[in-house]
């Protein structure tokens, strides 16, 4: 069984601070503040520019990427990580649509993150070939993938409620009808098991400062699956994708496997970060941490429903068929939510309505959610959260 209790020990929590917000951003594990001082006065600040080779920089996109990938259920050699995760979709979506030549629509839903959507246009549109991009809601994909459909671009777990798709049964709905599945691990990869190999997907992208707590703005991660290893073209041919980056050739040659997926100069220092960060995981047993998430989640939603009757659920009930974030209405949740925060309970809000709250085992116990949901009730008993300051609006939500 997994001690998490010892992973707890591993964390900076601030004192007096109920962090219920580690599917936004994960918090500070203790060994990535030293790597990061290691990486720059011993690394950096010792090795300069030797480092590269010293200190294995170059490496560190492909070493951190195997890490991930026993995570989300990918073989080694498959993931790597670098630059942004709105980059490494635009490569992963490019790289599926001219898989498909013949085929001109990408299928999304509507509880897809706006910021996925936003790419896909973007890049259909520059294409300028008369692809679509097609969005339903999210009950309605299985029925709308059809053989007009290039890619299946969808988010495994929503952003907003914690609705969980079915990963492999919607793969091989698109591999039936002669698509390529993309899956969005965001929300997934850290919070729940995730089998990219037994669900047959073709493409993954995911972040890794949500659940993975690789800090703020760490690097993406992208997937690639074996069997499209030799034949995926990226739209983004940078030098470091390159067969032989410093052989410097005036012509681009795409390197073996995932590697072809880097575009430029790794973020060393994020990256070590992140290695670090990844340090936690290592005796954690993903089927505990799944367990152990739902009853949290659980605990929150029977305490909230009995004490909170001005909160409305927005998550799906069932624990199987969402990931490990629950979230509920109220008409003035942002106003709520800063109330919260006031009194030590980190959460955060989704627009137009929505207070959420992500559950992490790692670092957090039941009697934490308790003590949270007393102090959520009393806010809201009290009517605490309708004072000016809570009503103004900061820049992040």
């Amino acid at each position: 069984m997994t001690d998490f209790a010892a992973t707890r020990a591993l964390f900076h929590l601030p004192p007096g601070v109920i962090y219920l917000d580690g599917n936004s951003l994960g918090p500070l594990p203790r060994a990535a503040e030293a790597r990061a001082a290691a990486a720059i006065r011993e690394q950096w600040g010792e090795r300069l520019i030797r480092g590269w080779n010293d200190a294995g920089w170059m490496a560190l996109p492909t070493r951190v990427g195997d890490r991930i990938a026993r995570l989300v259920g990918a073989p080694a050699g498959s993931v790597i990580t670098g630059d942004t995760l709105s980059i490494k979709l635009f490569q992963a979506l490019a790289a599926a649509i001219a898989l498909r030549p013949g085929r001109r629509v990408v299928l999304s839903d509507s509880g897809n993150f706006p910021s996925d959507l936003y790419i896909a246009q973007s890049l259909l549109d520059s294409l300028g070939q008369g692809h679509e991009l097609r969005v339903v809601a999210p009950e309605e994909v299985a029925d709308a993938i059809d053989e007009d459909v290039a890619v299946t671009m969808l988010t495994e777990v929503d952003y907003r409620t914690g609705r969980l798709h079915d990963m492999r049964a919607l793969t091989a709905s698109a591999h039936a009808a002669g698509a390529i599945a993309l899956w969005d691990l965001a929300h997934s990869a850290g919070a729940l098991p995730v089998d990219l190999a037994g669900a047959d997907a073709d493409f993954a992208v995911g972040c890794t400062y949500k659940y993975l707590n690789g800090g703020p703005g760490a690097p993406a991660f992208l997937y690639l699956a074996p069997r499209h290893a030799e034949t995926a073209r990226p739209i983004l041919s940078g030098w470091l994708g390159h067969r032989a980056p410093f052989a410097f050739e005036r012509d681009y040659a795409p390197a073996p496997g995932v590697e072809r997926m880097r575009v430029g100069t790794p973020p060393v220092i994020a990256l070590s970060v992140l290695d670090a960060a990844l340090d936690v995981w290592d005796g954690v047993d993903m089927a505990d941490l799944r367990a152990a998430s739902i009853r949290l989640s659980q605990c929150f939603i029977a305490e909230v429903e009995a004490r909170c009757p001005q909160l409305t659920l927005a998550s799906p009930r069932d624990p199987h068929a969402r990931g490990s974030q629950v979230s509920v209405a109220h008409p003035q949740a942002y106003a709520v939510m800063q109330a919260l925060i006031a009194r030590g309970v980190i959460g955060d809000v989704r627009a137009p309505d929505l207070l959420r709250f992500g559950f992490t085992p790692l670092y957090l116990s039941e009697e934490e959610v308790v003590r949270a949901v007393d102090i959520l009730a009393d806010i809201l008993a009290t009517g605490a959260w309708d004072r000016p300051e809570h009503h103004a609006r900061a820049a992040v939500t």
